[in-house]
């Protein structure tokens, strides 16, 4: 029997948007300062796994929880598994919210609130998809395994357990992207750059603080300046903001001035899509004559980092026929007097360069500069046949139900769990004609995009499952 799929997934919205408002309400931001051997990531994360698995307790699923850092929800049987990996963490919410990022707000079709785009929102339309199949009593040929990660957006920590505890899956797709399809995804790597104390002159910067996780676009920067040139400061500050697209404001101090500036965050995958405050804010410092290791720290960021994301004045600038462009991202910088200079870069690189390259043009140019660099993380290139069959039967999908018939897939600077599997790839569930508000404030999705994302899953799953 042919499915309606887009008639079904209709039928599920009003229950679908009461359990996304269920997992939007839970502050499943990593948190280790606050975490403990029953939240080994913090509270927030592991309670909305346990929200999520309860949705498949309720609807009759096998459901299991890996200590509170991974889970999955099972349905059918057999030797080889589809998996489904999705995560149940978010991004910190940050500043400049119309709206309270933990509360589901709809408005004129549109579904606001942090992780309405990454990954609640596509995660749990994912599992409707596969609820349609339970419902209607379609039984797969194959085991079949949504797969819940709790810190994706960071270290990865759960999904790594659920992969040294659980057989790996056959093969899947990650919903934690875009439409068409995703089988190709840029390595990843991030240093951290450091500098010392030393500080003094007329103008002495006492901190700076920009950014909350490397693979964000940094909204807001401040600085606190020491010195008894605040009021010129002021102004020259006050031009430099009408100069350049962002905001900003000053306030003098008894010894000196603070300043704060307001550009705009983005997903860290394509820095252009945001306006780097803290690049911006070390930028005009830069112009104040600062002294010591303070001013390695804001000329290194002026002159080697600022309003560059493919890398050019570091020289390691590369792109590939296939992936693309090497991309940079500023995503954290702080300054103090006790602790000195930290600088987060996060690069994703295309097949022909990698962390090598990239730490030692970052070694040549700090090396003047009395500062050091450590790579911290990696995470190699990923890339999947476009004749295999899952992207196949994917894109299939995706054509049928949406009628682009041209549709292709794609290869990103973003990193998904669909690179975890060899036959792995992202699909969704963020649509082209859609905006894309990951990581930024007023993260959303039309529901109408929701709904038809669920229609896509639901197919999805059955092509695969049943082939």
């Amino acid at each position: 029997m042919t499915q309606n799929w887009q008639q079904l997934a209709e039928g599920y919205q009003d229950q679908y948007l009461a359990d996304l408002k269920a997992l939007i309400a839970i502050p499943s931001v990593r948190d280790d300062d606050n975490a403990t051997d029953q939240y080994p990531l913090g509270e927030g994360p592991a309670k909305a796994l346990q929200q999520f698995l309860a949705f498949g307790e309720r609807d009759g699923f096998v459901t299991k929880n890996l200590d509170n850092l991974a889970g999955y929800i099972e349905y059918g049987e057999g030797d080889e598994t589809l998996a489904i990996l999705s995560h149940v963490d978010v991004m910190p919410a940050g500043a400049g919210w119309d709206t309270d990022p933990f509360q589901l707000t709809v408005k004129d079709g549109i579904a606001y609130g942090r992780g309405t785009s990454d990954d609640k929102g596509p995660g749990l339309a994912a599992y409707y998809g596969l609820k349609m199949l339970k419902d209607a009593n379609i039984k797969p040929n194959i085991k079949i395994r949504l797969i819940l990660g709790t810190d994706e957006e960071s270290q990865w920590t759960g999904m790594t357990h659920y992969f040294e505890v659980e057989p790996a899956p056959t093969f899947g797709f990650s919903p934690d992207a875009e439409f068409p399809l995703i089988n190709g995804e840029k390595g990843m790597a991030s240093f951290i750059t450091t500098f010392g104390t030393t500080n003094g002159g007329d103008v002495e910067l006492v901190s700076f603080d920009s950014g909350l996780r490397e693979n964000m676009v940094p909204r807001d920067a401040e600085a606190t300046l020491k010195t008894t040139n605040a009021e010129a400061i002021s102004e020259q500050f006050e031009t430099f903001v009408a100069a350049n697209e962002i905001e900003g404001e000053s306030e003098l101090s008894a010894d000196g001035i603070n300043l704060h500036v307001v550009g705009k965050a983005a997903h860290g995958m394509e820095p252009r899509n945001g306006v780097n405050s803290g690049t911006y804010l070390a930028t005009f410092l830069n112009q104040l004559g600062l002294q010591g290791d303070a001013n390695s720290f804001v000329s290194f960021i002026a002159d080697k980092l600022h309003d560059d994301s493919r890398a050019n004045k570091l020289g390691t600038n590369y792109t590939d026929d296939i992936m693309g462009d090497l991309t940079m991202n500023v995503g954290i910088m702080k300054f103090d007097q006790e602790a000195g200079g930290f600088i987060n870069t996060n690069f994703r690189y295309p097949k022909g360069i990698g962390p090598k390259e990239i730490m030692a043009a970052l070694e040549k140019a700090v090396t003047a500069l009395n500062g050091s660099v450590k790579q911290i993380s990696e995470k190699v290139p990923h890339y999947v046949d476009p004749q295999d069959p899952i992207v196949q039967t994917l894109i299939n999908v995706y054509r049928e139900q949406t009628g682009i018939a041209d549709a292709e897939p794609e290869v990103v600077g973003g990193g998904t769990y669909g690179r975890l599997m060899k036959r792995g790839v992202a699909f969704g569930a963020l649509f082209p004609w859609t905006e894309d508000s990951m990581h930024q404030a007023n993260e959303f999705q039309p529901v109408a995009d929701l709904t038809k994302a669920m229609a896509i899953y639901g197919q999805a799953i059955h092509d695969l499952a049943l082939q």
